[in-house]
């Protein structure tokens, strides 16, 4: 991996992450449109920890709150009561579904799954149910009345983003809506939810990064941790602006991109200008 290829392939994961229309799948169409070769998974897991760093430094109020009344609702019935308790809760068995299912199929998140073909189906497929949560969904719940069926359903959600195309954030954030969730409370929800299981991810995958692999291009240590510390600084940016797009508009402009990408990239693989 040259130092350009890191700094591209760093501010694409910074400007995706957060935004509903996959980072994963980004940092593949373009590692393949303009460098030739796949950035790889582990590429992409270590540099999702800089964007996850830049989550927590923005909510780090509320994550300081959540832990430390979670400790406490260990030993304390009054404090278990409380909407925070059990929100850190949620938060916690939402993010088990992406760990197990990504434990047990690494290799084929590594390899088959990465294949542009998918990436374009499910950019087109989530991007339409996404639409369909927007239009359908009431959004009328805000995050004061989140329950556990809530988390686990946007938990299994955002499983789903291990197949490149899906996008973390916008399982989760459409399968908020179709729940009932306003739009602020099912991003901001989205964002706690990652934490958890990103860091994870990033961290089993650090190991795999400098092996010499098939599947990516090989980074250095130097534009490994440079690269991940970009993707931090732009992701928090991001987060700013989608927290307030969210509140005054809908999600159909990041709808209407995705399936516009999606036709794009079927029509490259379909002219043989990409490889899958």
């Amino acid at each position: 991996m040259s130092w350009l290829q890191a700094m591209v392939l760093a501010v694409v994961q910074g400007l995706t992450e957060f935004l509903p229309i996959s980072s994963s799948g980004h940092l593949s169409i373009v590692s393949k449109l303009f460098f030739g070769e796949d950035a790889g998974a582990s590429f992409t897991a270590v540099t999702q920890i800089g964007t996850e760093l830049a989550v927590v430094i923005y909510f780090i109020g509320d994550i300081v709150r959540l832990v430390a009344v979670w400790f406490r609702g260990l030993f304390s019935a009054q404090v278990r009561a409380t909407q925070d308790y059990k929100l850190a809760w949620y938060v916690i068995v939402g993010s088990l579904p992406i760990g197990v299912l990504g434990f047990f199929f690494q290799d084929y998140i590594r390899s088959t799954l990465r294949s542009l073909w998918i990436t374009a189906a499910t950019l087109v497929i989530f991007g339409v149910l996404m639409g369909l949560a927007e239009r359908y969904g009431k959004q009328l719940r805000e995050q004061a009345r989140l329950r556990l069926s809530d988390g686990v359903l946007m938990g299994f959600a955002q499983a789903m983003a291990l197949i490149p195309g899906v996008s973390r954030s916008g399982g989760t954030i459409t399968a908020g809506l179709a729940l009932g969730l306003t739009r602020a409370t099912a991003v901001r929800f989205s964002f706690l939810l990652a934490i958890p299981a990103v860091f994870a991810a990033g961290l089993s995958e650090v190991s795999h990064v400098f092996e010499p692999s098939p599947y990516g291009l090989q980074p250095s240590a130097a534009q490994m941790i440079v690269a991940t510390v970009v993707a931090g600084v732009i992701g928090y940016a991001v987060i700013a602006w989608l927290l307030r797009f969210v509140q005054k508009h809908s999600v159909y402009l990041f709808v209407w991109y995705r399936i516009a990408l999606g036709a794009a990239v079927f029509a490259l693989l379909g002219f043989g200008v990409i490889q899958p």
